[in-house]
C-alpha cells in the first residue's frame, strides 16, 4: 500500500458541528418535500453500473483485506469527520474507513493501493465518493440519518461474518427494517431514512460504501444536488486532500 491513508489536516471546531446539524435539517426537509422514494431502489433504474462493481466483488475483496493488513493506520470515522463522533466513537469500538474519492476529488495512494476498484471508479461518473468500511467486532452504530436525498448510498458486502444460522451477521436496520448484505450481495439505498448498523460477530466486517448521484429528479433538484455536490467537494479539499 502506498503511503500513508488520508486525514484531515483540520480538525471541525464545535461551531461546525452546529451548522452541520442545522444545515442538514433545513436541506433534508426541502428534498423530503420534493422527492418521494421507499428506503431501497432498484439498482438497475437508480444505479445500473452497480452490476459491476458487484460481478468484482472478489477482487475488490482482495484488495480490502490487503488494505485491513494494516488497520490501526486506517483513521477512524470521527477522525475524518469530527462532526459525527456520537455516531462513530459512542462504545469505544472502532469503525474505520479507507477512502479513495470524496466527492469528486480521487486521493490517489489510496487508489494506487486498490487498482481494480480504482478503475471501476474511474469508469462510473455516477460514484461521489467510494470507502472501504471496516466494522469492528461488536461494533454499534446508532440510529441517525443522512442529510441529503440528492445522493444515494451503495454497499457491497466484501468480508462478512456469518451467524451461528448462516446469515450475515452484520446487520442494517434501515427504516426500522432489517437488511443483511452478505459477500457479494449489494444494496441501494436512501441514507436519509433512519438506520443502525451491527456486528453482532467477533469477526471483523469489510464492504464497499459509494455515494452515487441521484437520477431522475426534478430539474430544480437536480440543479441544486450539483451545487451542494459542488461546495462539498470544494470544502473536503480545503480540509486537506492532497
Amino acid at each position: 500500500m502506498r503511503g500513508a491513508p488520508w486525514r484531515p489536516r483540520d480538525k471541525t471546531p464545535q461551531h461546525m458541528s452546529l451548522l452541520y446539524d442545522l444545515s442538514a435539517n433545513a436541506v433534508r426537509r426541502l428534498y423530503d418535500a420534493r422527492i418521494d422514494t421507499p428506503p431501497v431502489l432498484d439498482a438497475g433504474i437508480y444505479f445500473p453500473d452497480a452490476v459491476r462493481f458487484a460481478k468484482a466483488w472478489q477482487a475488490i475483496r482482495d484488495e480490502a483485506l490487503a488494505v485491513a493488513a494494516r488497520m490501526q493506520t486506517i483513521p477512524r470515522f470521527h477522525e475524518v469527520m469530527p462532526a459525527q463522533t456520537p455516531i462513530s466513537a459512542h462504545d469505544g469500538k472502532d469503525w474505520r474507513v479507507y477512502i479513495l474519492k470524496v466527492y469528486g476529488t480521487d486521493i490517489d495512494n489510496h487508489l494506487a493501493a486498490c487498482p481494480t476498484l480504482a478503475q471501476l471508479i474511474a469508469n462510473t461518473p455516477d460514484v461521489l465518493s467510494a470507502t472501504l468500511s471496516f466494522l469492528a467486532p461488536r461494533k454499534h452504530i446508532p440510529r441517525h440519518r443522512g442529510p441529503f436525498r440528492g445522493v444515494l448510498r451503495y454497499q457491497l458486502g466484501l468480508s462478512v461474518p456469518v451467524d451461528a444460522q448462516g446469515r450475515p451477521a452484520a446487520v442494517l436496520s434501515l427504516d426500522d427494517q432489517e437488511h443483511r448484505i452478505g459477500n457479494g450481495e449489494h444494496l441501494l439505498w436512501d441514507d436519509t431514512y433512519p438506520h443502525e448498523v451491527w456486528n453482532h460477530s467477533d469477526r471483523m466486517r469489510a464492504a464497499l460504501l459509494l455515494d452515487v448521484r441521484r437520477r431522475h429528479m426534478p430539474a430544480d433538484m437536480r440543479l441544486l444536488s450539483d451545487a451542494l455536490i459542488a461546495s462539498v467537494g470544494l470544502v473536503a479539499r480545503w480540509r486537506g486532500i492532497d
